[in-house]
This record gives structure tokens, sequence and C-alpha cells, in this order.
């Protein structure tokens, strides 16, 4: 699977919640991205249409 880089603006609300997810994933050595990138995969591929959920 070939990756894209693109960016993003988000509140500072999320960054924080991001950045506390980082820390508690410490030991894993998880950076930001491939934390953001893991819930967006996740969101993607789930079965659930969030369109229609909103």
């Amino acid at each position: 699977m070939t990756k894209m880089k693109f960016g993003v603006a988000v509140d500072e609300e999320t960054v924080e919640k991001v950045d506390e997810l980082v820390a508690e994933c410490d030991d894993f050595g998880a950076a930001g991205s491939e934390i953001v990138e893991a819930i967006l995969t996740a969101f993607v591929q789930s079965e659930t249409n969030h369109a229609e959920r909103v």
C-alpha cells in the first residue's frame, strides 16, 4: 500500500488528545502521525456508515 502525506488542520483539543495518546503509547514509540493514521484507518475500514450516523 502506497502512503501519501497531506496536511490537515485540527482544533487544539484534538491535538491535546492525540498528545495524550502519544504519551500513553510511549512504550510503543508511536508518533502522533501513526496514531492518527490508525484512527483514520479504523474509521475508513469500519463497516459502519458514519455519514448516516451523523
